[in-house]
């Protein structure tokens, strides 16, 4: 890793002195401290005429301030604060986006059945990861990767495999939008529950928390 705690603590009182974004900050602890790879993402502007725009430039964008920026380098787990703020001096303002599917995937699922979820398995005193919470109203619950590939068989497995659940897998090729970073103009994303050492680099198994989130979704739907 790039640096201790100590360190992550002298970079935050640091920062306003030097100037440090907080997305650099960010950037520098979720590489340095939580082992994650990071890429600069598109963010999203309001244009001469009232409309959002994505700053990749697409006029036609389909996710505007939501993907990564196409000629941007990222950032690989370890990379230090000066790494990181050289990458976002050469694409100042862009959010901060983690690859999914290389250290954890995703299960997203509503905000409000996420809490409920949260309270259960913490009771139950089950394994948690990292959980995000998005402006439009969604919980992403992060767990091991395969996640997403092994979803469909492990819902069939349990007998959840028949139900409308409003639960989403998110894997390989899929970006996170990382706290403190806006989501598409909508708002910024924040932690339900903050990364930590234990935490961020062995997310649970979704076996584990996968029940309790699909009876959540299932009573919150009906």
């Amino acid at each position: 890793m790039g640096f201790t705690i100590g360190g992550i603590r002298d970079i935050r009182s640091g920062s306003r002195r030097r100037a440090r974004s907080t997305e650099i900050t960010a950037v520098a602890e979720y590489t340095g401290l939580w082992g994650w790879d990071v890429v600069p993402g598109a963010r999203a502007v309001r244009g001469g005429n009232g409309r959002t725009v994505c700053s990749c430039g697409a006029d036609d964008c389909a996710s505007p301030g939501a993907h990564p920026l196409a000629h941007a380098d990222g950032l690989a787990a370890g990379a230090t604060l000066e790494e990181a703020a050289y990458a976002w001096a050469r694409t100042p303002g862009a959010a901060v986006l983690i690859p999914v599917g290389r250290t954890f995937d995703v299960l997203e699922v509503p905000e409000g059945a996420g809490r409920s979820a949260l309270v259960r398995l913490e009771r139950m005193g089950l394994p948690l990861g990292p959980v995000a919470a998005t402006p439009t109203g969604r919980a992403l619950f992060f767990v091991a990767p395969g996640a997403a590939a092994g979803l469909p068989g492990l819902l069939y497995r349990m007998g959840w495999d028949d139900a409308a659940l409003d639960l989403c897998p998110r894997g390989p090729g899929d970006h996170v939008t990382a706290p403190p970073s806006d989501l598409g103009g909508l708002g910024p994303m924040r932690w339900l529950r903050p990364p930590t050492l234990d935490t961020a680099g062995r997310p649970p198994q979704a076996r584990l928390l996968l029940g309790t989130l699909a009876y959540v979704c299932h009573r919150s739907a009906a």
